[in-house]
């Protein structure tokens, strides 16, 4: 038996000495954690945050319910640029804060992940929460003023951009209008030329034929002259039949 156990024995008793050996590993892990956070406050004062980060992760592999390093993780996170994971890690915290400074410091940097993101009216609201829980702090208000103002900022650029986008519309729209026109116009007179231009191969065309052919009349137009003809000439022949007279000769007079 190791010279420990044995003056525990000795003062407290078999019980006492039992339940101190089922304490061990508790101690152990709790010494181990403290280790790893001392480590990595180190770290994160040295400005090795990717260290740190790794010393935070390991206390929590010991003690997962441990506050203060979930707090000093997600500081880590945010000195790396890691803004998401440090904001989830702080809104985490928010609710597990034991009092109202601790919970007004996880909505103030909650509130600072946020901002970092351009999530500015979600950090308005993490920076207000703070505030409740602690009205007297100075950095916290002024953080509010900053996102607010950079919340108005957006506003106004998405409101520019917004009319930027109807404005170019406008004007798509007209240029489409405009060359609509443009290609009527050009089809109109592309139009005129194509007729203009059969009508002087259509009179070419009539120049170029003979005489006979322009005076040529149709197969039907024959047929209607030749029974016309025909016509005459019996209605002619019926007349001298009849004994109608035929004209008179006028005879010269002699001198």
């Amino acid at each position: 038996m190791s010279i420990v156990h044995t003056i525990i024995e000795r003062a407290f008793g078999k019980a006492a000495l039992l339940l101190l050996t089922a304490l061990l590993p508790l101690l152990s892990y709790s010494q181990q954690e403290k280790k790893f956070i001392v480590e990595g406050n180190k770290n994160y004062k040295d400005k090795k945050f990717p260290e740190a980060e790794k010393n935070f992760k390991a206390a929590l592999n010991k003690n997962k319910n441990s506050y203060s390093s979930s707090f000093n993780l997600g500081d880590a996170y945010y000195k790396q640029g890691k803004y998401e994971e440090a904001a989830e890690q702080f809104q985490a915290l928010t609710h597990r804060a034991s009092s109202k400074d601790t919970l007004a410091k996880a909505y103030h940097n909650l509130g600072n992940a946020l901002l970092k993101s351009k999530k500015y009216q979600e950090s308005i609201d993490a920076y207000k929460n703070a505030l409740k829980n602690n009205p007297k702090d100075e950095d916290t208000r002024y953080n509010l003023a900053m996102a607010q103002q950079y919340l108005k900022q957006q506003q106004q650029k998405d409101k520019d951009k917004d009319k930027d986008k109807k404005d170019d519309k406008k004007d798509k729209d007209k240029d489409k209008k405009e060359q609509e026109k443009k290609d009527k116009e050009k089809k109109d007179q592309e139009q005129k030329e194509k007729d203009k231009k059969d009508q002087e191969n259509k009179d070419k065309k009539d120049q170029k034929k003979p005489e006979d052919e322009k005076n040529k009349i149709s197969k039907e137009d024959a047929q209607r002259l030749l029974d016309a003809l025909q016509n005459d000439e019996k209605n002619l022949q019926n007349k001298v039949k009849k004994g109608q007279p035929g004209m008179k000769v006028q005879i010269d007079k002699d001198w």
